[in-house]
């Protein structure tokens, strides 16, 4: 049977999942250090219906919670904002405002498609994300949703962390200025917060310790009521430096990194063992900023180290377990277990870095990984930085925190460990260095409302449909968005078309304003006056209608995307109507599921399963698609047909070709780069034209090309190792001519290169 305190943690995580699913409020989700909340954030994705981008402060955060990092998804310099926007701020330097964002620091089109689709931002580790940060975030969703009247553009954000942990950290030079806008640094202080709906869900039970004495006293010393018998009990685990030199098969937890960097190297170098260096296999974009461990990491046998990551698979180690490297040889590496002495051979792990896209095909977010880190899932572990071990967990310890700095360093540290049998003090604790911040304890105790949750809970229910009813009905801003597009770019192919397309599809889209004026009117009576059941039908009956419009719109939309991949010079304008097939399809799904968004909260229910609804959309898209490519794939082999004959035609009437001009030039005694400016070519393209004259024997290779040039390079060629392309020539002479040149020399000498496997 469940304890009173069992059932409170399950109704702590239904309440979080159900304010997810059926409230626009923003959720700050926290709990003490074990309580679960990376739990529920791996689990999110299967329990929620929204769309959603898990984001970061850190790489190491964003690459533990499997997602990316704050800056990079919002495209932000590195810096202060300021929430001002007619505040002056310098040009050159690191403090910026949402003028400045959006001059000098535009969102390109791919990260505004990825932030109009979301519904949800989740931020993990939000004890380390300022309010300054936060506030800019604010404006770039307003922005890309082009929804500046709701906070966070009509966003719903789900915060996850622990602020009674480790603060954000503020140079004193940034908190000079912050100061002007901000009471202090921490997230909760953002203006756009302040601004919106907000729910504090606190999870209390503790599933990393099971001693209720030592739980007391981790909760005493973070909210700062540490007691005398409290400290009196810590210091008792205070051990000499002999004491603690007698002790095996333990890290240390301290302070600084200089503390920490200094106790692994005395370590290893105490070892009278030869050196192994592990080198990690680095592929595509990896920042170092996100190693997740050394990428070039020095062993011995004896070195203590400890496991960076679980492993999901045999469940042989998890992140923080303590192991001895026991022998390095040609089959391997074997690590002696701490504890349980058993042996274990190290595989190496794969971290991936990923960034959101949007999947053309689909209109889906997806996931697209861009760089993978391998190497063995290991760090030397005779000491680590109390920052450094958040989220890990320790059979034993030697905590030293004599040095501490910053507000919750001590708690951080002790709350690392399973009990207090494992704790050994190499300094003893001085209640001066506990402290939590005061603005954190006030923040706490005005939000930390538990048993006002149910009622808040569903207040927020009935705005959320309201909400739901007057943003899937309603075509406006859509339309507005399309005009906007239509604005900024004419497309000359279109010159001659009475009605532009994009034109077409925003008046086939305002044409039904009427109609869905009136059916949200019909909505909010209904769901006003509680009568569920025919609210119900309504909305049924509405979305099979706005559906059938819907992709109507979007399969003319979609013939006219496919026809400009057949078209040249027309990039902008293809942008542009991928953009407009986003808003579509987005809208598309609002549509679809709205009814069962609205039934599923009605019923109180706390998760929500739409796969079905999804696949059923994806399925339609492709055989809409299938079906436009094959019939304009017909339509382009007949304009290909017509274009070839016009060619043939100039030709045979004797008209000068590209290439015979960039000849003609050339004999008149032009260089490269004077028929390049004189024909607005690149230079490139003109060594090409003579690259092709080479060939043809029109001309010789040295009526451009100096003769110590052609020597250097066709010297080069003749090393060159088989297979090779035009780049590894380009690289092995140090890029010093261009590809268009090399080419050139390639086929006077009459030398190919040889396309390599991965490149055919």
């Amino acid at each position: 049977m469940a304890s009173p305190n069992e059932h409170m943690e399950t109704e702590m995580l239904t309440s979080a999942i159900q304010f997810v699913n059926s409230t626009g409020a923003h959720i700050f989700l926290t709990g003490k250090a074990g309580t679960g909340k990376t739990t529920f954030l791996k689990s999110l994705a299967k329990r929620t219906h929204k769309t959603f981008v898990i984001v970061a402060p850190t790489g190491i955060a964003a690459l533990n919670a499997g997602g990316v990092t704050i800056h990079s998804q919002f495209l932000f310099p590195m810096g202060m904002f300021v929430p001002d926007r007619q505040a002056i701020v310098p040009e050159s330097g690191n403090v910026y405002t949402s003028n400045t964002l959006a001059r000098k620091h535009p969102l390109n089109s791919s990260r505004k498609q990825i932030l109009r689709t979301i519904d949800l931002l989740v931020i993990d580790e939000v004890s380390m994300l300022r309010a300054d940060l936060l506030d800019a975030i604010d404006y770039r969703l307003k922005a890309a949703k082009g929804n500046f009247r709701q906070p966070f553009g009509g966003v719903q954000l789900l915060l996850i962390g622990d602020l009674f942990q480790l603060p954000p950290v503020v140079k004193q030079a940034e908190m000079d200025t912050l100061k002007k806008y901000y009471p202090s640094a921490w997230f909760f202080e953002s203006k756009a917060l302040k601004g919106g709906r907000f729910v504090y869900i606190e999870l209390e039970k503790i599933f990393r310790q099971k001693d209720d004495r030592f739980i007391q006293l981790l909760n005493n010393l973070r909210s700062n009521n540490a007691t005398q018998a409290d400290i009196e009990l810590l210091n008792q685990h205070y051990r000499s430096p002999d004491e603690i030199g007698r002790i095996s098969e333990i890290i240390t937890i301290t302070t600084h990194n200089y503390i920490a960097d200094e106790i692994n190297l005395k370590a290893l170098h105490a070892l009278n063992k030869p050196s192994y260096l592990l080198e990690a296999t680095i592929e595509g974009e990896f920042p170092e900023s996100m190693y997740p461990v050394l990428s070039r990491l020095e062993i011995k046998e004896g070195a203590q180290i400890m496991f960076t990551k679980n492993d999901n698979e045999g469940k042989a180690y998890f992140n923080g377990k303590l192991a001895t490297i026991a022998a390095v040889s040609d089959d391997g590496i074997e690590v002696s277990m701490a504890e349980s002495q058993q042996t274990y051979v190290l595989k190496k792990e794969t971290w991936e870095n990923k960034k959101y896209i949007l999947n053309s095909r689909t209109q889906e977010l997806d996931d697209e990984v861009i760089g993978t880190f391998e190497q063995y899932p290991i760090k030397l572990a005779w000491a680590i930085t109390v920052h450094k071990s958040q989220g890990l967990t320790f059979d034993k310890a030697i905590i030293d925190v004599g040095q501490a700095f910053a507000d919750g360093q001590v708690y951080v540290a002790l709350s690392r460990l399973k009990s207090l049998d494992g704790l050994v003090l190499r300094t003893r604790i001085d209640p001066n260095v506990i402290s939590t911040d005061k603005h954190v304890a006030v923040f706490s105790n005005d939000h930390h409302k538990p048993n006002e949750l149910p009622a808040k809970m569903k207040a927020m229910q009935h705005e959320f449909i309201q909400d739901l009813i007057d943003k899937t009905f309603e075509f406006e801003s859509i339309t507005k968005d399309i005009a906007y597009i239509t604005r900024e770019y004419v497309n000359a192919s279109e010159a001659n078309s009475d009605q532009p397309l994009l034109t077409k599809v925003s008046n086939m889209l305002a044409a039904e304003g009427l109609n869905t004026s009136k059916f949200r009117r019909q909505l909010t009576d209904l769901l006003n006056n509680r009568q569920f059941d025919l609210l119900l039908e309504r909305l049924s009956k509405g979305r099979d209608y706005y559906i059938t419009r819907l992709r109507e719109v979007t399969k003319l939309l979609l013939e006219e995307i496919e026809k400009m991949r057949f078209q040249k010079r027309v990039k902008s304008y293809a942008a542009d109507l991928a953009d407009a097939d986003q808003l579509l399809a987005k809208k598309l799904e609002q549509v679809d599921k709205a009814v069962n968004v609205t039934e599923a909260i009605l019923q109180n229910r706390d998760q929500f399963d739409f796969s079905n609804s999804d696949m059923d959309r994806e399925k339609h898209r492709y055989m809409m698609l299938d079906e436009i490519r094959t019939k304009v794939k017909v339509e382009a082999s007949d304009a290909q047909k017509y274009h070839r004959a016009r060619k043939a035609k100039r030709q045979n009437k004797d008209e000068p070709s590209t290439f015979e001009v960039t000849l003609t030039l050339l004999e008149e005694g032009l260089t490269i780069p004077e028929i390049a400016a004189k024909r607005g070519l690149a230079a490139g393209t003109i060594e090409g034209h003579l690259g092709r004259a080479v060939a043809e024997k029109r001309i010789s290779i040295f009526k451009f090309i100096e003769e110590e040039t052609v020597n250097e390079i066709t010297a080069v060629l003749k090393e060159m190792p088989q297979p090779f392309v035009s780049k590894d020539l380009f690289d092995r002479l140090g890029g010093k001519y261009g590809y268009g040149l090399l080419r050139a020399v390639m086929i006077h000498a009459g030398i190919q290169s040889t396309p390599k496997k991965e490149d055919r």
